[in-house]
């Protein structure tokens, strides 16, 4: 059976740090946790639920059914970025021992037993690879498209809004979006995996840093892979670790989510493209946000570059 921090020898530090920020999915987050324990496997872990000020009862509910998890309640909405950095720290990263491996884990999700003794393993036999991600099935027994990516670099993104990746989708040049031309079942390297399960390697955090808090929501997983990727390090999807997503669940309760989803594109641009993209294709791109983020969007194109901190 995994051991919890309660059973791990103050002289180890933990294999695997679970952080879960949680809004609004009481039942859901119940059922996420009850699989983290049922998991079997040797691998010592901790888990941290960050509950970003909730109105159903997630927080009594972790505090009364599952008394071994670190709770931290904000008293408001910090976002996506700021509660996982929030939890990290929580469970050691930083400190002296921190954890072998982080993982980043969204309350509606459920992990099959040996999810983490098999993400574990597979991380200590590929000491190169940096991020790992799960295959991802949705209610529905259809694959999340999200978990397996490249970069929206210009090109990628003009394809992706054109519908050209939905036109297309097996196709190596327009399909490159959700690598919709592979095979689900093929192991292979991508550019960055999804956010609802993103096991990180600690040693690669502490070379890049931890999630860019810019991103209220959305592009955070894109970027932290970027900058991992980008120092040296591999990021794996892995078919063969299994878990299942409802995906939305919180994010679809909030009104904010659907402006954050193209200010985080924005935001990536300008972090990581807007420097090498010629003038025309850049203003391409500017109109294709401006249309799909509507009016909302439209200050923080107008602030162009500033506006990142």
């Amino acid at each position: 059976m995994i051991n919890n921090t309660a059973e791990t020898p103050p002289d180890k530090a933990i294999d695997l740090a679970i952080v879960i920020v949680s809004y609004n999915v009481v039942d859901l987050l119940r059922r996420c946790l009850q699989t983290i324990f049922a998991s079997v496997g040797d691998v010592r872990f901790s888990v941290c639920v960050v509950d970003n000020n909730s109105a159903d009862d997630s927080v009594e509910m972790v505090r009364s059914s599952f008394p071994t998890v670190t709770l931290l309640a904000n008293s408001d909405n910090p976002g996506y970025s700021t509660a996982n950095n929030q939890g990290l720290y929580e469970l050691g990263f930083g400190s002296e021992r921190p954890p072998r491996y982080c993982l980043l884990l969204n309350p509606d999700t459920e992990v099959m037993p040996t999810t983490f003794a098999d993400a574990v393993a597979y991380m200590d036999a590929h000491p190169d690879v940096g991020v790992l991600g799960p295959k991802l099935l949705l209610p529905n027994g259809e694959l999340d498209l999200a978990c397996r990516r490249s970069f929206p670099s210009p090109e990628v993104s003009f394809y992706r809004m054109l519908g050209l990746s939905k036109l297309f989708p097996k196709s190596k040049r327009f399909g490159r979006y959700n690598l919709t031309y592979l095979d689900v079942d093929q192991l292979t390297e991508v550019d960055s995996v999804v956010g609802a399960f993103m096991l990180v390697r600690t040693a690669a955090i502490t070379a890049v840093g931890l999630l860019d808090e810019q991103f209220w929501m959305y592009g955070e997983d894109l970027d932290w892979a970027k900058r991992i990727k980008d120092s040296g390090w591999k990021v794996i999807y892995n078919p063969h670790i299994l878990t299942l997503h409802v995906k939305r669940a919180s994010s679809k309760q909030n009104a904010r989510t659907n402006v954050e989803f193209y200010r985080a594109m924005l935001i990536f641009y300008y972090k990581h493209y807007a420097a090498t993209t010629g003038r025309g294709l850049h203003w391409l791109i500017m109109l294709g946000l401006a249309l799909k983020g509507g009016r909302a969007i439209w200050p923080d194109i107008r602030a162009g570059k500033t506006i990142l901190r």
